[in-house]
């Protein structure tokens, strides 16, 4: 098994997720942070992106997944990503993902909430 680890860290992304109707209206920033567990020697030998996990291509994904429907809660934004990249992306065997929601509606001084979603081939 693999102990190489591809990460994107918080990519920023304006969607539409929440339980209040405000949110699913106005809409708020996010960010997502994908670690995905992956093999690199080939790539690295060959120095060849066909034989590993494009970020870009990743990212791309995520963007797409994350902004495709608008969720109550943001544990579902990170399964659906974590789904997508494991479906699309046969080289990644396992994957974490860490939504932050920075602008959550609470009565409280914070940095962020998030969730973080842990998924695995097995």
């Amino acid at each position: 098994m693999a102990q190489d680890i591809i990460t994107i860290k918080d990519l920023e992304i304006f969607a539409f997720h929440g339980v209040n109707p405000e949110e699913k209206e106005q809409g708020q920033r996010f960010t997502v942070t994908a670690e995905m567990t992956t093999d690199v020697r080939e790539a690295a030998a060959a120095d060849d992106i066909n034989e590993t996990v494009s970020y870009s291509a990743v990212a791309k994904l995520i963007l797409k997944e994350f902004t495709a429907a608008k969720y109550d809660l943001i544990e579902t934004a990170a399964d659906r990503v974590a789904a997508a990249v494991l479906g699309a992306f046969p080289r990644v065997e396992e994957i974490s993902v860490t939504v932050k929601k920075p602008d959550a509606p609470m009565k409280a001084v914070f940095d962020y909430v998030a969730v973080t979603v842990r998924r695995s081939r097995r």
